[in-house]
């Protein structure tokens, strides 16, 4: 996957023209949203629509000048980097906030976009139209503030502390909770494998300090290395990846630490297991309930996705150690 500094010039104007269609289509569906009880704020959203075709006709009106009438077929899930937004039928149904705190992040990656694509463009029109690009979706998330400042009341909050409130979503929440899922499921199967093959507290143990310290590590690395955060706005690779390892981490380490009861015990083996197991439990509803608070997931619905999960990695690993 290529980051956008690896495309050539036509390829960072086709992804323009291809990012400004989807992020219309997102307004409208926005717009159609809050047209019954919210008619400004869809007056709003369809104008914010209007003016991202304008936009899509621009470039591509550049694009024909320069490279003809062909488009490549390039989004933004194809190149690094990118903030991954969500179908537009998984758009419909949202609170006005949360409407207003996607058009927020829209515009922010899509500024960051522009202003990236400015510097590494040679030509002298391509460059002025991604510059005043850039100022556009600036002001664009001025205009996402005034719609929740409209109607919100009560609930109002100031852009200083909505945007902060947001990178600490994009750049602590999301890889945090990337790896405490990883941590808390996959280190499941491996861990109780082990103890139902040796039934040995200190084996299990040493396998689920190994596989979480191992998870973390790998996980760490891993969302480090995704995304620079320039265009996405997630900040730091660094400090993502280190959030993302830690949780791994700790999440692994939760249902491991229960093995560290002493073998000499009574019934040792079978504490261990059933602390273990209470303590993956609290692990699983605490990952819903984070998904419930930053994500909008439903509760109910997030942990039978979660507890579902984790029972079939559980099953897979008591099995395979009582074979």
């Amino acid at each position: 996957m290529p980051t956008l500094n690896e495309l050539s010039e036509r390829e960072v104007l086709a992804l323009a023209i291809t990012s400004e269609e989807e992020d219309s289509r997102i307004y409208e569906t926005f717009a159609d949203q809050c047209r019954e009880n919210f008619p400004a704020s869809a007056r709003a959203f369809a104008a914010m629509a209007e003016e991202e075709r304008g936009h899509r006709a621009d470039l591509y009106s550049l694009y024909r000048q320069r490279f003809g009438e062909h488009l490549p077929a390039i989004r933004r899930d194809d190149v690094r980097g990118f903030f991954r937004r969500k179908p537009v039928w998984l758009s419909k149904h949202l609170p006005l906030e949360r409407m207003r705190q996607e058009v927020a992040i829209m515009e922010m990656e899509a500024a960051n976009f522009y202003e990236r694509a400015a510097d590494q463009t040679t030509d002298v029109s391509v460059r002025e139209l991604f510059v005043h690009l850039a100022e556009v979706e600036r002001g664009h998330e001025k205009k996402a503030a005034q719609i929740e400042e409209t109607h919100l009341g009560a609930e109002q909050r100031s852009e200083e502390a909505l945007v902060q409130h947001r990178l600490f979503v994009l750049q602590y929440v999301q890889p945090g909770l990337t790896g405490l899922i990883d941590g808390s499921v996959s280190t499941l199967a491996p861990l109780f494998a082990a103890a139902f093959a040796t039934h040995s507290n200190k084996d299990t143990f040493l396998v689920g300090l190994a596989a979480s310290l191992g998870a973390g590590i790998s996980m760490g690395i891993s969302e480090a290395m995704a995304d620079d955060g320039i265009i996405s706005g997630r900040g730091s690779p660094w400090l993502r990846g280190v959030v993302c390892g830690l949780m791994t981490t700790i999440g692994g380490l939760g249902h491991t630490v229960p093995y560290l009861i002493p073998g000499i015990w009574d019934n040792a083996f079978a504490i261990a297991t059933i602390l273990a197991g209470i303590t993956v439990a609290i692990e699983l509803v605490a990952i819903a309930w984070v998904r419930t608070r930053y994500m909008e997931t439903p509760f109910f619905r997030s942990v039978i996705q979660v507890i579902v999960g984790g029972a079939l990695v559980l099953a897979a690993g008591v099995i395979i150690g009582s074979a």
